[in-house]
């Protein structure tokens, strides 16, 4: 008789492992089952799966507290392990949306997308309205994860 079974698999990268960052991306896994009674199945191609190198992204608005409708600066930065030299380093011209969560409710709005600049640093400008959460948002790449920052509360006056 046939029968179902799902594997499942978890496969833990050591960086201390000698590789390099194009170890990162969508790996082809293949399948090698072997049954009981001895027979046995091969899938070259059994699943996609993917590799992807850690982000952190860090936020920071000033001035606090800030009066009604002036101007805030939001700072921030986006960093990825880098799996060459043991740290992280800065992940350059990357898209990353600045977000705003007024106090009291749950959901964050985008207010802008803001580039990181060549050395993974994030800064704009904004009006403060109301007193809330900004956070930055990363939607990730093909080879690094994606990743949203702590929030950072703002008192308006």
């Amino acid at each position: 008789s046939f029968t179902t079974t799902t594997c499942t698999h978890t496969l833990k990268i050591n960086p201390r492992v000698p590789q390099d960052n194009t170890t990162a991306g969508t790996w082809t896994v293949r399948a090698h089952v072997l049954a009981n009674d001895g027979d046995y199945l091969t899938k070259d191609s059994a699943v996609k799966a993917k590799v992807l190198r850690n982000s952190r992204l860090g936020v920071n608005a000033s001035p606090e507290p800030v009066k009604k409708n002036k101007t805030i600066t939001v700072a921030g930065a986006l960093t990825r392990a880098n799996w060459e030299t043991y740290k992280y380093g800065g992940y350059t011209t990357q898209p990353v949306k600045l977000q705003f969560k007024k106090r009291g409710t749950s959901t964050y709005t985008t207010l802008k997308t803001v580039t990181t600049d060549s050395k993974g640093n994030l800064r704009t400008t904004t009006k403060a309205t109301a007193d809330g959460y900004f956070r930055y948002s990363f939607a990730g790449t093909s080879t690094t994860s994606a990743v949203a920052s702590a929030a950072d509360y703002v008192d308006v006056k």
